[in-house]
């Protein structure tokens, strides 16, 4: 937080911070496709949006849109969570994604169907939900 320094210059030369701040910043991508990871629980739902290497574009859950308690579950604040991340895709300039759905919650469709709402393609869907079989060993009954 120092003095600001006056530096004098020619008249044809410009500065390298007046030319970053004249012309904006495209932080964002632009992508054609992508790939949109829901996992959905009894008590949350989360959405992630990737490019089709895997690198994460944008996520939301329905905590952090300000669900609290047995309301993160539901499949309106799953809708709700679809459509924030449908919009941010479409800023991106995603076409058509490519859904895989993990975890038995309500939000599992709704947060889909929230998400294609904004006008964007369905390549295909997938079910990674981890299914048991048979686990590990039980404990030995306890002797008293």
């Amino acid at each position: 937080m120092g003095k600001k320094r006056i530096v004098k210059k020619e008249e044809g030369e410009v500065s390298s911070g007046a030319k970053s701040q004249a012309e904006p910043k495209s932080g964002k991508k632009k992508l054609e496709t992508g790939i949109l990871y829901v996992q959905s629980t009894y008590n949350n739902t989360k959405i992630l949006l990737t490019d089709p290497k895997g690198n994460a574009l944008a996520w939301s859950s329905s905590g952090s849109l300000g669900f609290k308690g047995a309301k993160k579950g539901t499949p309106f604040a799953a809708a709700k969570i679809g459509e924030l991340i449908g919009e941010k895709a479409n800023d991106m300039g995603i076409k058509a994604v490519e859904v895989v759905i993990k975890g038995v919650g309500s939000g599992r469709e709704s947060s889909v169907r929230g998400f294609l709402s904004k006008g964007i393609d369905l390549i295909g869907v997938k079910d990674v939900t981890p299914v048991p079989h048979n686990g590990p060993k039980p404990k030995k009954p306890r002797r008293v």
